[in-house]
């Protein structure tokens, strides 16, 4: 038995170069959007960037994409960068492209600006022009997303608003309300491109709320100071923080619930990426799913970090606490493990996952139909069966498409049903549209 094994170096291109950028870029010139539109995209992150252009190439351009930022998938690199992330887990070809359309995608675009490319870069796509694995530079996925955005007038049509409320007005009416903390904007249709969120420490570990002093979350800095860190967590998430530690010169204690690590290239079975790894969610019952999501959709991490990592294990710098649950977390910093032991370090960072950003909050529980954390979707055009007009395309649709809904690949496939999905129901609609205009001009 082989085992792929690439190398460490793979993991370290360059960050924050300068690259060509379209002429006329703009962002949204006015304070506020539109009242009204034909379509709201909430969230602005890979998977609304992914939407907005794919609604562009159907000639939707009656478009108000509200997100948190106020830019392209600003948030996403933000996180990226807090943990010094130089390179995507997603090969070339999952990419917030369109499908079906002759586009540029993310390979065009890396060989466009080939002169900028390190030669370990140039070398991974030549490997992706001939079918294997390679990396895609996260400095290369953010220029083609900034590329993406200007090219599709999205840059121009994205407002900075924190959403409070989606509201439809029942399932046989037309219009849908996206209530931020700004404005308000009804549209026709709404695509909820939510993410995920951050998931929270048990409260048994100190009795809920925020954590103790000495104890943070990933996506909060990780203060200066102290030679002993631990990091709580299986994923990559976990890997980059325990290589940030120890580059700093750091002993690193890293606390895995599991008896042992996994390494694969994808975060979810590669099968869910091809249709008929997809297909084995069409027909399967609810159960059957869950188990499914609960088998494949699981914290792994990149082969890269696999040497670097087991080399700081064998040296004495890393200490790998496996098959040992948290049990209770003191300030001091103490974790308080199931076997009785306790690991007491200076500061503690929890990286235990997320969860699907699902629309309730926002959607009357009627809308979301909540099944156990999941939406009630068309498994089909991933509309909310509560709330026909409102879609979802990203980790909330993961119930209908598969583990790999949360990827990028998987919002090329979920973009693209529901893109051509909202620009026939317009195009169906535009008769009763015209003549409303027609009277209100009278």
């Amino acid at each position: 038995m082989i085992t792929f094994v690439p190398e460490p170096h793979l993991l370290e291109s360059p960050r924050g170069r300068e690259w060509p950028v379209l002429p006329g870029t703009r962002a949204a010139v006015t304070a506020e959007p539109p009242s009204a539109a034909d379509v709201v995209v909430v969230g602005a992150g890979p998977a609304g960037l992914a939407v907005a252009s794919a609604l562009w190439h159907h000639g939707v351009t009656d478009l108000v994409v509200v997100d948190r930022d106020g830019r392209p998938c600003g948030r996403f690199f933000d996180r990226i960068d807090l943990l010094g992330q130089r390179v995507l887990r997603s090969p070339y070809e999952h990419h917030p492209g369109v499908e079906g359309y002759r586009d540029c995608e993310l390979l065009d675009f890396a060989r466009l600006h080939w002169s900028v490319l390190t030669p370990v870069e140039r070398r991974e796509i030549r490997m992706a022009q001939a079918g294997h694995r390679s990396v895609v530079p996260v400095d290369v996925f953010e220029a083609y997303c900034r590329h993406l955005a200007a090219s599709h007038h999205v840059t121009e049509r994205t407002w900075r608003g924190s959403v409070r409320e989606v509201l439809p007005a029942g399932v046989s009416s037309d219009a849908v309300t996206v209530r931020a903390d700004r404005f308000s904007v009804t549209a026709r249709h709404v695509v909820l491109c939510l993410g995920e969120e951050r998931r929270s420490a048990p409260d048994t570990w100190w009795g809920g709320g925020r954590p103790p002093r000495g104890v943070s979350y990933w996506d909060e800095p990780v203060p200066d100071g102290g030679n002993r860190l631990a990091v709580v967590g299986a994923g990559l998430t976990a890997a980059h923080l325990i290589s940030n530690g120890l580059a700093q010169g750091r002993e690193v204690h890293w606390v895995v619930r599991e008896t042992g690590e996994r390494y694969q290239c994808a975060d979810v079975n590669s099968s869910f990426f091809r249709p008929e790894g997809r297909a084995r969610f069409d027909g399967v019952s609810w159960s059957e799913r869950l188990e499914l999501m609960g088998r494949f959709r699981r914290a792994s991490i990149m082969f890269e970090f696999r040497p670097m990592l087991e080399a700081a294990e064998a040296e004495g710098r890393l200490i790998v606490h496996r098959g040992k649950a948290i049990t209770k977390v003191t300030t001091g910093v103490g974790l308080h493990l199931e076997d009785g032991s306790r690991v007491s370090v200076d500061h503690a960072v929890l990286a235990l996952g997320t969860t699907p950003s699902i629309g309730d909050g926002l959607m009357p529980d009627e809308a979301v139909l909540d099944r156990g954390g999941w939406p009630r979707l068309d498994e089909r055009t991933f509309a909310y069966l509560g709330a026909p007009r409102v879609f979802a395309v990203g980790a909330a649709a993961g119930m209908a498409l598969g583990p790999a809904a949360r990827n990028i690949d998987g919002h090329r496939v979920a973009t693209a049903r529901v893109a051509a999905t909202v620009a026939e129901n317009l195009r169906r609609d535009l008769p009763l549209r015209t003549a409303t205009k027609d009277v209100a001009r009278v």
